[in-house]
């Protein structure tokens, strides 16, 4: 009864005919962790009436959660309008990876069919913004004598958490993490950046996934292996040739801001210079 809250129906029956297999009580293990918020909530909700804003909400919750369900995610919790879930547990996923990523992808399908939906009701257009990361957690019921929930702890979750709301800064809709990608080879994937988030001493490698490779136009592909050319002189130190790739890429996509954000950190480069050690690192001082 618990987890028919959590996970889809089919997991329960699994469980239930499995559960010699099923830890409750705890383990580690490496699972997928999803993190979505809308955007500029607050804004949002500061304009509408208590009756308007449970109704967007659940209008929004309630497809995405069947999204997550259909892709054999597990709910851990809806915090305002952030929703949180992972894949790999309480039943054990091989696949972990890829359906933690098409359910990212479909709510952001989703998501862009509910503003139109939204408009025509007379409530605010949203837009959200999407973390996952892949790793080593601890997962299990956890709380107090009062109060217990099902969820995971880690690193890996912490991280998770981060590229999320790192979607905002970059002007992405979905970032993941290096791991995520392993194994993934049918998916696109444009690297982002190399960061060191806050709190954390180890650089790691982001990406955003475009999507499943048969599904995209040749030109996605051209542009992208432009975007990956631009990066690698970047990454050269080759300053002014990676400036005009870059400005071609922003005469065909404008509206790209990671475009403008290297051309921002090139011109920095130009006039104070980096240092020996430097390794394409960008460091991140805010969550």
């Amino acid at each position: 009864g618990m987890f028919g809250q959590y996970v889809p129906a089919a997991h329960i029956d699994k469980m239930i005919n499995k559960s010699s297999k099923v830890a409750l009580s705890g383990e580690q293990k490496e699972l997928t962790v999803l993190f979505s918020d809308i955007r500029s909530f607050t804004s949002i909700s500061e304009n509408l009436s208590a009756v308007e804003l449970k109704t967007l909400l659940n209008e929004y919750f309630t497809p995405i959660t069947e999204i997550i369900f259909n892709h054999d995610g597990t709910i851990d919790k809806y915090v305002g309008d952030m929703v949180m879930a992972f894949w790999g547990a309480p039943l054990d996923d091989e696949s972990h990876r890829e359906n933690a990523l098409l359910a990212a992808l479909k709510m952001l399908e989703e998501t862009a069919r509910l503003r139109k939906v939204f408009k025509k009701k007379g409530l605010p257009e949203i837009a959200i913004g999407v973390g996952l990361n892949t790793g080593v957690m601890n997962v299990g019921d956890m709380g107090s004598t009062y109060r217990r929930a099902y969820t995971v702890l880690g690193d890996a979750v912490n991280l998770g958490s981060r590229l999320e709301s790192l979607t905002k800064f970059y002007g992405i809709d979905l970032l993941v993490g290096p791991k995520t990608c392993e194994g993934l080879d049918h998916f696109v994937f444009r690297h982002i950046d190399r960061l060191q988030v806050k709190g954390k001493d180890e650089p790691v490698d982001v990406f955003q996934p475009l999507g499943l490779r048969k599904q995209l136009n040749p030109l996605t592909l051209d542009i992208l292996k432009d975007y990956h050319k631009a990066r690698n002189l970047y990454l050269m130190q080759d300053w002014q040739t990676a400036q005009v790739e870059f400005e071609k890429l922003v005469n065909l996509e404008p509206q790209c801001r990671l475009y403008l954000i290297y051309l921002e950190r090139i011109a920095g480069h130009l006039n104070k210079g980096v240092g020996t050690d430097w390794d394409g690192t960008y460091r991140h001082t805010s969550k």
